[in-house]
């Protein structure tokens, strides 16, 4: 059930977590996984599967994830730039089925991916 996804768990507080925001719409909790001095996810509180699942409806809810991102990367004092990443699917390297951004710094990140030859 998209409900019982791990991030749901931990919107719901039935799985601890290092939560840094939350509100209404959205929760922000640090990866247990960083790649990144700073690596926090960003997870609508409502369980929307992927961004291949996103509807028109869900739109306030996809501006409150930038507007929380903001927040999040000003907390951390990130005011030198930070990166957002959302995985869709499998091949896009998205392993919990509940849409979430990926916000990563604290370091130079270098480019996004190298070139294949």
């Amino acid at each position: 059930m998209p409900e019982d996804t791990i991030f749901a768990k931990i919107v719901r507080g039935e799985i601890p977590a290092d939560v840094v925001y939350r509100d209404e719409h959205v929760t922000a909790f640090r990866d247990i996984h960083p790649q990144a001095p700073v690596h926090v996810l960003i997870v609508p509180n409502r369980v929307i599967p992927s961004a291949l699942d996103v509807t028109e409806e869900d739109e306030p809810v996809l501006g409150r994830l930038f507007t929380a991102a903001r927040r999040v990367a000003e907390q951390e004092g990130l005011a030198d730039g930070f990166r957002l990443i959302v995985n869709c699917r499998a091949h896009g390297g998205q392993e919990v089925d509940h849409l979430h951004l990926h916000l990563m710094g604290g370091e130079p990140l270098g480019p996004m991916r190298v070139r294949r030859r």
